[in-house]
């Protein structure tokens, strides 16, 4: 295959990668940080401590975390079809895309959620903080690097899962790595593939250390 034939179909699988990846990383952060914050005000010793809510979200969590993302991707169709109207291509695939992320990003917010000096939770409540203004006020925003870098590693786990939804339907880089690189023996074709790949994952991986790195020094000077 010629240049000129490889770069649209290049492009194009880029661009459903990375529409893919981004509107499901979206649907994880708007699912997985009340879940991760929630593990941590309902646990033992915390704001809202509940051990029973605490256990099944935890069940919840750990149940999608352990699943293979292949068979989660099998399971959902149903549940795709229903939402989306169909289970190819690049908008049906966000759906077990944020399903399998959001357990896996949950879990990266509540460690980052421990992380914040309990003394500081303790400041504002003997002032009479309420929870909503303790999260809003002292949990997400000192947790805040490390919730960038679990963005981050989050990002990168959906352009995994993205190559693999890819293969079954999804369109994206896996597809045509599949379809043009694999079946067809071009072994160019799929060295480009894994390369493009290779970049975004770096790219994405710059952007997050920088912005962590930023918050730290900010967080720093303002301390």
């Amino acid at each position: 295959m010629t240049w000129s034939e490889m770069q649209p179909l290049l492009t194009q699988g880029t661009y459903d990668t990375l529409y893919m990846v981004l509107w499901s990383a979206l649907v994880t952060v708007v699912g997985g940080l009340p879940l991760g914050v929630l593990l941590v005000l309902t646990d033992k010793g915390g704001l809202l401590q509940n051990t029973v809510v605490n256990k099944v979200i935890g069940v919840i969590v750990n149940i999608g975390r352990s699943l293979p993302f292949i068979i989660l991707l099998i399971a959902l169709i149903p549940f795709t079809t229903w939402v989306v109207g169909t289970f190819i291509g690049p908008t049906a695939m966000i759906v077990p895309l944020a399903v399998g992320a959001i357990p896996f990003f949950a879990r990266l917010v509540e460690t980052a959620i421990r992380e914040v000096d309990h003394g500081l939770v303790e400041a504002v409540q003997s002032m009479g903080g309420s929870v909503p203004t303790i999260v809003r006020k002292v949990l997400l925003p000192q947790a805040l690097p490390s919730l960038v870098s679990g963005v981050t590693t989050t990002l990168i786990v959906l352009i995994g899962y993205s190559a693999m939804a890819g293969a079954v339907g999804g369109e994206g880089l896996g597809s045509k790595a599949v379809t043009y690189g694999f079946q067809r023996f071009d072994n160019q074709f799929m060295l480009i593939t894994v390369a493009l790949l290779i970049v975004i994952v770096t790219v994405i991986q710059l952007i997050g250390d920088l912005t962590v790195r930023l918050l730290a020094r900010r967080g720093r000077t303002a301390s």
